[in-house]
């Protein structure tokens, strides 16, 4: 990555150039913080803003999966050798809220697998992990995952056992589990985005974890895709209102979307809903980010082609082709997009005392010739931090090294409360967060959900030389 765009990144968010700085009033006194108080009051502010517990479950959706080789068009003509889910790039599961899924996965891989519910609010023990949560699947065995997701929005799935080869080479998917009194849109499209590294004749470059990837942020490939597909053509109407999930499922690289010619809002991020549209404008989505776009096509557009981009450093990337049929228009559904129903203010998160800082840094050394850490230690068998349920904690990721961190935390979410010491109102929940080169990033979360989960770096790379830990609720 070139210098230049890392102290872009360094002096933006790393996030997303959407969030609201605070205005903050400086004076020679200091008052003094009654810290207690301030963070009672954040924890009643917290209360109501997503479910305590899942709905009660009135139908089991039953599922199989079988992990195994398979051959996918990704560059036509050729055919990849990939690894996938049911012979499939980018499978989709769809449930709706209040159901339980219950899926089994069948391990025809040379190596053990897992899946992880990134994002998913569920019991510890399904959480995928080998070491924290589970044993890892061996070759020929099988695995039953089992609950009932606790909120409706965008998640995916995928291993979280030798990730970097394991998602590289094609195991991902996606779970939206949707809210039946959610308006409906015209289209609700599904996009994995992601890039693969291809050798001649579209062949994965199999060589995982290397030097050069741990020196820098991770693995990017040479070829982006969608669904698996480079730059597909995605059929829509005139006058259509279409929803668009997008994840960053890609080993390192960051997307920076845009559509062009038309304007897209975000109306969710890493599947829950925000306090309220947000123009997509230089939204970084990291490894690991969702989110949910919600626009319109022109009703004069009939026969037109609207490009969706990656505007992520200096040349643009494009994503896939939105194509108009040259059809009337159809009449554009009308309505309020969905909201969070409670959103925190917490305009005082920035007066509760610092729990505990995350110094994520890199040291020469281990099994792969450059360990990164958490706190100068490595791996999940560390145990990072002890949490309260229903507590306000303040948490900060202090970034010592040049290179990105998305910070993925499993089984919560979090607001990003300030960057380098400024407060700052995004205005949506995370699970996961880009850390700058030599940045600091706080966040504010309440934890409800209780057991052991990982903390750890989505860029896979640097997650299987070191960057895991571990955080336990209780």
């Amino acid at each position: 990555m070139k210098s230049s765009l890392l102290l872009s990144l360094r002096l933006s968010l790393c996030c997303s150039l959407s969030l609201l700085i605070a205005q903050t009033s400086h004076s020679e006194e200091t008052l003094p913080v009654d810290n207690e108080a301030v963070v009672k009051q954040l924890q009643q502010e917290f209360q109501g803003s997503y479910p305590e517990t899942a709905p009660p479950s009135n139908k089991v959706h039953s599922r199989e999966l079988v992990a195994a080789e398979a051959e996918w068009g990704i560059l036509p003509p050729y055919q990849t050798s990939v690894w996938a889910y049911n012979g499939k790039i980018a499978p989709v599961i769809r449930i709706n809220l209040g159901e339980t899924l219950k899926l089994t996965l069948h391990n025809k891989l040379p190596q053990a697998t897992t899946i992880h519910w990134h994002g998913v609010r569920l019991p510890n023990a399904m959480d995928g992990v080998p070491g924290v949560t589970q044993s890892a699947i061996e070759p020929s065995a099988s695995f039953t995952y089992e609950f009932t997701p606790k909120d409706a929005g965008t998640f995916w799935f995928h291993p979280h056992a030798n990730s970097p080869e394991q998602i590289e080479r094609g195991l991902q998917g996606i779970l939206i589990v949707e809210n039946p009194d959610e308006p409906k849109y015209s289209q609700d499209l599904a996009w994995i985005v992601d890039d693969w590294l291809l050798e001649k004749g579209a062949k994965i470059h199999d060589r995982f974890v290397t030097g050069h990837d741990l020196m820098h942020d991770g693995r990017w490939g040479n070829v982006v895709t969608v669904n698996g597909l480079y730059r597909p053509s995605i059929p829509v109407k005139p006058g259509e209102r279409i929803r668009i999930r997008m994840v960053n499922s890609a080993n390192g690289r960051v997307f920076a979307p845009a559509v062009e010619e038309i304007e897209a809002k975000i109306i969710a991020v890493d599947g829950l809903p925000a306090r309220q549209p947000i123009p997509l404008q230089n939204f970084y989505l990291a490894p690991g980010n969702r989110i949910d776009l919600d626009l319109t096509i022109p009703k004069n557009a009939a026969g037109k082609t609207f490009a969706v981009l990656d505007n992520f450093g200096k040349k643009a990337n494009t994503l896939a082709m939105l194509q108009v049929e040259d059809t009337t228009a159809v009449t554009t559904p009308t309505f309020k997009p969905t909201q969070a129903m409670h959103f925190p203010d917490w305009q005082s998160a920035n007066d509760a005392p610092v729990t505990h800082e995350f110094m994520l840094n890199a040291m020469r050394g281990g099994e792969h010739g450059i360990t990164w850490t958490i706190d100068d230690h490595s791996g999940h068998d560390t145990i990072a931090l002890e949490l309260q349920a229903q507590s306000f904690y303040r948490l900060r990721f202090t970034n010592r090294s040049y290179r990105l961190h998305p910070m993925h935390l499993h089984g919560q979410f979090f607001q990003v409360i300030a960057v380098d010491g400024r407060p700052v109102r995004e205005g949506f929940w995370r699970d996961t967060v880009l850390i700058g080169p030599k940045q600091s990033v706080d966040i504010g979360l309440v934890p409800i959900d209780k057991g052991l989960w990982a903390l750890h770096c989505h860029i896979l790379e640097h997650a299987e030389a070191g960057m895991m830990s571990t955080i336990r609720v209780q």
